[in-house]
């Protein structure tokens, strides 16, 4: 299987910059997978764990992004995220810490619309809790 470039970057820092095999993207419209040569594309992320495959058929490594673009191009990925942590970091009072920030992003939603992305927003870090335990 070919390799093409990937970069995931935060606003603190460079995360990753390697080449891989295949990397799994949570994507607002669902998840997708991009591996070498995928048609160009861009698309904005939802809260959700990105993974990454350095090697065919290897365990991939695991980031937590709070949300961000990812810009599949001829050169690779790159994903410039809100936030990134990679998942082995992230402890469950972490996830307990994001969860109550968005319980009170929906309680001083000042809009219907402002109400609907926080509620959306606190169902995918319940959703991280249940799967990170």
């Amino acid at each position: 299987m070919d390799s093409f470039p990937f970069e995931l970057v935060s606003p603190e820092k460079l995360l990753i910059s390697e080449d891989v095999q295949h990397v799994v993207v949570p994507g607002v419209e669902g998840e997708f997978g991009v591996l070498a040569h995928h048609a160009p594309f861009m698309s904005v992320l939802k809260p959700g764990v990105v993974k990454v495959y350095k090697t065919e058929g290897g365990e991939p490594q695991k980031l937590f992004v709070r949300g961000g673009f990812a810009d599949v191009n001829p050169k690779g990925l790159t994903i410039l995220a809100d936030e990134a942590t990679p998942l082995d970091q992230l402890d469950a009072s972490r996830i307990d810490v994001l969860i109550a920030d968005a319980q009170e992003d929906v309680v001083e939603a000042k809009t219907d619309d402002e109400r609907l992305k926080a509620e959306i927003r606190l169902s995918h870090f319940r959703q991280l809790k249940a799967v990170h335990g």
